[in-house]
C-alpha cells in the first residue's frame, strides 16, 4: 500500500473512531473508493493494516485519559476507592454484549463490510440515532453510570460492530437514554473503547495468524510473522496519523457533548450516507 493512501485512511480512522460518524463505515467506504477493496469480495489482505490503525486510536484514548486510567488502576489496591472499582466493574459489564454478539454472529457482521450500499444506509441510521438526544428533556442533568446504564451502553456498542453504526454515537446516546449525565456518558463511552479496540486488535491478529498458518508457519512463528507484517512504513504512517487525529477528535466530541450539540454530526451522517448510496448504486 502506498504511504499516502495509508495516511488518508489513518486520518479517517482517527476522526471517525471518536467522532460519532462510524470509523468502520468510513474506513470501508474509503477502501472501496481507493481501490483497496472490491464490492462483494471479502478482503483479507488489509487485516494487518486494521491492527495498526486500531493501535493508533488506542494510543489516542490512552493519552487523553491517562490520569483517569491511573486512578482506576490504583483503586485495585486501595479499599477506600469504591466508586472507582465499581467503574471497572461497569466497564467489564458493558463489554460483554459486544463479545456475545461477535461470538454469535461474527460472520454476519463481517459480511456487511463487503457491501458499501448497506454501509451507507447504516450511516443514515447513525444520523437518526444522533438526533435522539435533541429530543430528550433535561440533557444537562443525570446520574453516574450504574449497572443498568452499563448494560444499555454495552448493547449500543454491540450494535456498532456493524460498519456504519457509530460506536461512540450509539453508546453516548444509549447512556443519555438510560439517564446518565451527557459528559459522564461520553467519558464512559471512550473508556469502553479501550477493551473494544484492544479486542478488535486481538481478533485481527488471530485472523492474520491463521493466514500464516495456511502458508505453512506453525505455533509462535505464525504469530510472530503476523505481528511483523503490521510494521511496514506505510502501515506505521497510517497509525501515527490515526493517533494524532484521534486525540483531536476526542477533544471535539467531548466539547460537542458538553454543549448539547451531538446532533450536529447527524447531518453529516445523512449527507455521507445518501452520497454513498447514490455513488455505489450507480457504480455497480
Amino acid at each position: 500500500m502506498e504511504i499516502w493512501k495509508a495516511i488518508i485512511v489513518g486520518v479517517i480512522q482517527g476522526l471517525a473512531e471518536f467522532l460519532p460518524i462510524s470509523s468502520s463505515g468510513h474506513i470501508v467506504l474509503a477502501q472501496f473508493l481507493l481501490g483497496i477493496r472490491e464490492v462483494g469480495v471479502e478482503a483479507k489482505e488489509d487485516i494487518a493494516f486494521e491492527v495498526v490503525l486500531h493501535l493508533g486510536t488506542l494510543v489516542s484514548v490512552l493519552v487523553y485519559f491517562h490520569k483517569r486510567l491511573l486512578t482506576l488502576f490504583c483503586s485495585l489496591f486501595r479499599k477506600e476507592m469504591i466508586e472507582e472499582r465499581k467503574m471497572i466493574l461497569w466497564l467489564a459489564v458493558a463489554t460483554l454484549p459486544a463479545i456475545i454478539a461477535y461470538k454469535g454472529a461474527g460472520d454476519w457482521f463481517k459480511a456487511a463490510y463487503n457491501y458499501p450500499v448497506l454501509v451507507s444506509g447504516l450511516l443514515i441510521l447513525t444520523g437518526l440515532v444522533l438526533y435522539i438526544p435533541r429530543m430528550l428533556k433535561n440533557q444537562g442533568v443525570g446520574e453516574a453510570v450504574g449497572l443498568k446504564a452499563a448494560v444499555i451502553m454495552g448493547v449500543g456498542q454491540a450494535c456498532a460492530i456493524l460498519p456504519g453504526i457509530s460506536r461512540s454515537g450509539s453508546t453516548i446516546t444509549a447512556g443519555m437514554l438510560a439517564g446518565v449525565n451527557p459528559a459522564r456518558a461520553a467519558e464512559f463511552s471512550f473508556l469502553m473503547s479501550i477493551p473494544a479496540i484492544a479486542g478488535g486488535m486481538v481478533v485481527a491478529v488471530k485472523d492474520r495468524t491463521a493466514e500464516y498458518q495456511e502458508k505453512g508457519f506453525e505455533g509462535w512463528r505464525a504469530v510472530q510473522e503476523a505481528v511483523l507484517s503490521c510494521f511496514s512504513s506505510a502501515y506505521l504512517a497510517g497509525a501515527v496519523a490515526a493517533a494524532v487525529v484521534g486525540l483531536l477528535a476526542i477533544y471535539l466530541v467531548l466539547a460537542a457533548v458538553r454543549r448539547g450539540k451531538l446532533e450536529v454530526f447527524s447531518w453529516y451522517c445523512f449527507a455521507a450516507g445518501i452520497a454513498g448510496i447514490l455513488y455505489f448504486s450507480l457504480a455497480a
